[in-house]
């Protein structure tokens, strides 16, 4: 990887691959990272308990691969989830 990145892109890489929900097509697309980098940015820049802990949780998990997620379109909302209007949380 020889791609040059600010300590802040660096930071916000390493959020969006903690995130459940960001898919590495997405981190690809910002960053123009392949999976395989973005594995190797997170060896490189973590401690290695925390790798290993990382690398667990998004072993196999299909939210983190674009194809094999559940859903095409939109994000995931709780059936729970109140309605946001005019900035203003829906009373319940």
């Amino acid at each position: 990887m020889n791609k040059n990145f600010t300590i802040r892109e660096i930071d916000r890489i390493i959020e969006m691959a903690w995130e459940d929900r960001t898919t590495f097509d997405a981190i690809a697309f910002q960053f123009g990272l392949k999976e395989q980098e973005v594995i190797n940015l997170m060896r490189r820049e973590m401690k290695p308990s925390s790798f290993r802990l990382w690398r667990k949780r998004v072993q196999g998990r299909a939210t983190k691969h674009q194809k094999l997620r559940s859903f095409e379109n939109g994000r995931f909302k709780c059936s729970r989830q109140k309605q946001i209007t005019h900035n203003k949380i829906s009373k319940r």
